[in-house]
């Protein structure tokens, strides 16, 4: 409305709405990004640090990470004789 007053056109009504939706939703895009690459840090910080603190002397500790990647290995190879 105000932009409608100030230069008494339409075109750049719809064109500073625009940009303004434009910048609004790469903000929000951005933002969401961030606090996934926050949390993603901040559990990876949790997680070294809980480890640091019960560790044992040992060679080769597997991670929920490795476990995850084999349970979906062995399942896939499953899915995989079973066709």
């Amino acid at each position: 409305m105000t932009v409608y007053f100030a230069f008494h056109s339409i075109r750049a009504v719809v064109v500073t709405t625009l940009a303004c939706w434009l910048l609004l939703q790469v903000a929000y895009f951005a933002s969401v990004l961030f606090l996934i690459w926050r949390s993603g840090c901040v559990s990876r910080a949790g997680q070294k640090a809980e480890h640091f603190g019960s560790c044992k002397e040992v060679g080769y500790q597997r991670s929920d990470d490795d476990e995850v990647r084999s349970e979906s290995a062995d399942l896939l190879q499953n899915q995989m004789l079973n066709v």
